[in-house]
């Protein structure tokens, strides 16, 4: 599976933008947890997901400081 494009994200609402942060975050918490308790986990969704979630707040961050 390839990487999402930072493009996607910027293309998204506002509204779409946070409740993407909040969903990406969860999936973080599950593979976490998942990891602690030693159900299988694919070792590369940990790096997708951070990946996601650091275009996600960038593009947050940058419309922040526009305003």
């Amino acid at each position: 599976m390839a990487l999402p494009k930072v493009q996607s994200a910027r293309e998204l609402s506002d509204e779409e933008l946070q409740s993407q942060i909040l969903s990406v975050k969860k999936e973080l918490f599950t593979l976490r947890l998942k990891s602690a308790t030693r159900q299988p986990v694919k070792p590369h969704e940990f790096g997708h997901a951070k990946h996601r979630l650091a275009q996600l707040m960038t593009v947050e961050r940058e419309r922040q400081s526009r305003a």
